[in-house]
């Protein structure tokens, strides 16, 4: 299982091998991103961070979630309309609905969804590498 420390510990490795140094506002920022549950985005990272260590910059922000990006150990998604958001790349695979009005972010996973798509996958001689389903919702009154 990995707990936030491990996760914290990790991101330290990855920005070790990226070549940057590791500070105190760069651990109070890896802190933020291991314990997050949600999908926040640079600016939601950046407060966070402040809140544990007001001397954090934007840039620090930026250029740590580039180098744990490129390491592979956070993903960034793109939803439609928004700024880029994070997560960590540890949790098992889901897929995401976005309510239109309240912007939240609902992961869920389905075993049946994922064989639909292996199944059209291979019935049209593919095999999945990788996919990715947004869900784009309202929800009902």
């Amino acid at each position: 299982m990995n707990t936030p420390y491990s996760k914290t510990e990790q991101y330290v490795t990855a920005l070790q091998q990226a070549g940057l140094r590791i500070t105190a506002q760069r651990i109070a920022l890896l802190q933020v991103l291991a314990e997050a549950e949600d999908h926040p985005d640079v600016a939601e990272i950046h407060l966070r961070a402040r809140a544990a260590d007001p001397r954090i910059s934007i840039a620090t922000v930026y250029r740590t979630v580039s180098a744990l990006e490129q390491a592979g150990v956070i993903k960034r998604h793109t939803f439609e309309g928004a700024s880029a958001r994070f997560e960590r790349v540890d949790k098992l695979r889901h897929d995401h609905i976005i309510d239109l009005e309240s912007g939240e972010i609902v992961e869920f996973q389905s075993d049946h969804i994922e064989q639909l798509q292996a199944e059209i996958a291979s019935r049209l001689g593919y095999d999945v590498i990788y996919h990715r389903l947004e869900l784009y919702c309202r929800k009902r009154p």
